[in-house]
């Protein structure tokens, strides 16, 4: 008898052990996509604050085009408060989109403000107009690097939180949700980085 005791104290440690492992890792892959989304907020915000830069070097020279330097300076108020909300809780699927769907509008905001900034070459030509273009692409590539590892991490969690025997604890150690790939409308948003040109 105390034979079979033994053995099922350690099947029942073993088991205890490998739900305890499966909570650590579900901890653990939620903490990577947490800070994989502020890499990308690191990143996001540096562009906006690029953005009030680019649109004064450009209000001198575009006196007749103020309405597409409002619809800028507007969609990235926009897009920076989607991000604040989104850091409030990226685990929120509806925050997550909502700022996918900023940042397509504030990409489209910019590419408006190109074709205009082409019709004005003493300000395409401006050594402050080329540094902020230098500066924002550079940010962009940083951006786009920070949202594939946010969508990995992502991808990783979700993954694992799914799999068989996790589902069967992920619930009620608080994962009920799947988190929410970072995405644009326009999945071309995705592949190409906006391009700015001046």
């Amino acid at each position: 008898m105390g034979t079979t005791l033994i053995v099922l104290l350690v099947i029942v440690l073993l088991i205890a052990f490998y739900v305890i492992s499966i909570y650590n890792t579900l901890v653990a892959f939620k903490n990577r996509y947490l800070n994989a989304f502020s890499q990308i907020e690191v990143q996001l915000k540096r562009r906006y604050d690029l953005i009030p830069n680019l649109v004064e070097v450009a209000k001198g020279y575009l006196k007749h085009e103020r309405e597409t330097l409002e619809n800028v300076v507007k969609a990235r108020n926009q897009a920076s408060q989607s991000l604040q909300d989104a850091k409030a809780n990226p685990s929120n699927q509806q925050n997550i989109e909502a700022l996918g769907r900023a940042e397509q509008n504030l990409q489209g905001a910019l590419g408006k403000l190109n074709i205009v900034v082409e019709a004005y070459p003493e300000l395409k030509a401006s050594e402050n107009m080329q540094q902020l273009h230098e500066e924002i692409a550079t940010t962009e590539n940083r951006v786009s690097y920070a949202r594939q590892a946010y969508n990995d991490a992502v991808m990783v969690y979700n993954t694992y939180r799914q799999s068989f025997p996790q589902n069967l604890f992920a619930s009620s150690f608080g994962h009920v949700k799947d988190a929410t790939l970072l995405e644009f409308a326009d999945s071309a948003a995705i592949q190409d980085a906006p391009k700015v040109a001046f």
